[in-house]
């Protein structure tokens, strides 16, 4: 594949099969053509190098993914809180890592760019807000106005809008943001629900979605040829990565904290309770409980699995363990199934559909609901969810109240220019998502001091 991904530079005797193999001209081209600064690099290194350098990716740091990082592990028996036990729960930023780590292997064993994939799995939750999910619903509510609030379209948003890496003039001479300006692949790779608001291909009640209304011109720029509401082959890749990713950390980070014990699996109360979350969340549809019950005793079958855990050295690496097998079950599971179904050859964009088996889907989705419940549902979580409901609301109306001041430069000017109170409020939005858990919680507290 080729470096310059500016389509005039090609000479005209190669074939795009042969630049790209098995990607095409289209997939590599930019809003803006660009020079290369270092030939050499392909199209989607560049990509991947502009994602892992940007600050989107960076304020992940910032962004609690299910443990709360700084809170102090303890023994659910004994009720001892020990500050030698491992204290550093996953990040947004390290879950998004560790998905690129699994998508890029699992893409490549598949005939996937690397780089393609990996840079859609680290851009996967760039759109995320403070307080992940829980803030996604108080923006989705305050911005009800604008078209709602989805992490997935402000990751898009992110993308190709908001973050500062390229400009362009448009028809009026105006400087004009084309975000990290990726290829048409690149977009396309990180694009998990390739639908607008309502547009679900089965459930048009489906609060998930992928582009705002304002965005629909760079969307279908991107989506320009392909099927529609079909996700690319790469997007497949990362959307399992990122199960797989969090459902197997998420139980380790709770076995970690402390939230956890293993031995409540084997009880019949619990296991019903596991169950019937799964079913009501994660499961596919018309999953029994039996199943999810067998999928279980699979797990729980296997001599890696970590019955027990008391936070020693030996116990952290057996658990690792256990999250290496789970890793690897699942992804050799998906590209087993794939690669009996579409044969030996390199699997990339809209030529193949990444299979993954019931019995692995079921799997996966047992163990989210045990992170759901031990983890997201203890009830300690449900006080600190309503306080982080309150911060990131009355910090949206206070900023929307103060307008264009308190905002940050880059989007105080972005409401100076927009055309109407939609867009503006589509602003205050932005600037909301675009803050950590702690800034979010420390403007709140100067913006609101004295009420």
């Amino acid at each position: 594949m080729a470096g310059n991904d500016r389509v005039s530079s090609f000479p005209a005797r190669e074939t795009a099969q042969e630049q790209y193999g098995p990607y095409a001209r289209e997939d590599v081209r930019r809003r803006a053509p660009e020079p290369d600064k270092r030939p050499g690099r392909t199209a989607f290194q560049r990509d991947r190098a502009r994602v892992l350098h940007s600050a989107a990716l960076r304020r992940l740091a910032g962004k609690t993914q299910v443990v709360t990082p700084g809170s102090a592990p303890h023994d659910p028996a004994s009720g001892d809180r020990s500050l030698s036990w491992d204290a550093s729960p996953r990040t947004r930023l390290t879950h998004s890592l560790e998905c690129a780590q699994v998508g890029r292997e699992l893409g490549a064993a598949l005939g996937c760019d690397p780089d393609l994939v990996e840079t859609a799995c680290l851009a996967h939750d760039l759109g995320h807000p403070p307080f992940g999910h829980n803030g996604e619903q108080v923006l989705n509510d305050f911005a009800k106005d604008c078209g709602g609030f989805e992490g997935n379209a402000q990751s898009l948003r992110l993308l190709a809008r908001l973050e500062p890496k390229r400009f362009v003039r448009d028809a009026d001479g105006e400087q004009v943001s084309v975000g990290l300006n990726l290829t048409r692949a690149a977009l396309d790779a990180a694009t998990k629900y390739p639908w607008a608001r309502g547009g679900h291909p089965t459930d048009p009640e489906s609060p998930k979605f992928g582009v705002y209304a304002d965005d629909l011109p760079l969307f279908h720029w991107l989506r320009q040829g392909a099927p529609e509401h079909r996700q690319c082959f790469e997007a497949q890749v990362m959307d399992w990565s990122d199960d797989v990713a969090y459902s197997v950390h998420d139980v380790e980070d709770g076995l970690h904290a402390g939230h956890l014990d293993p031995g409540l699996l084997l009880a019949e109360p619990e296991r019903r309770e596991v169950f019937a979350c799964a079913v009501a969340r994660y499961a596919p549809p018309g999953t029994e409980p039996d199943e999810l019950a067998e999928a279980l005793d699979r797990l729980m079958e296997q001599e890696w699995w970590p019955h027990g855990y008391d936070g020693s050295a030996l116990a952290q690496a057996r658990l690792k363990d256990a999250t290496s097998q789970l890793i690897g079950r699942f992804c050799l599971a998906a590209e087993s199934a794939t690669r009996k179904v579409y044969g030996p050859g390199r699997l990339t964009r809209y030529a193949a559909e990444l299979v993954v088996p019931r019995a692995a889907r079921l799997e996966c989705a047992v163990l989210k609901a045990v992170a759901d419940l031990y983890v997201m549902q203890r009830d300690e979580q449900e006080q600190v969810r309503a306080d982080q409901r309150v911060v990131l609301g009355e910090l949206a109306e206070a900023l929307s109240a103060r307008a264009p001041e308190g905002l940050d430069p880059q989007f105080r000017a972005l409401y100076n220019t927009a055309a109407d109170d939609r867009a503006r409020q589509r602003v205050v939005v932005d600037q909301v998502a675009a803050l950590t858990d702690a800034t979010a919680r420390s403007l709140h507290a100067r913006l609101t001091r004295g009420r």
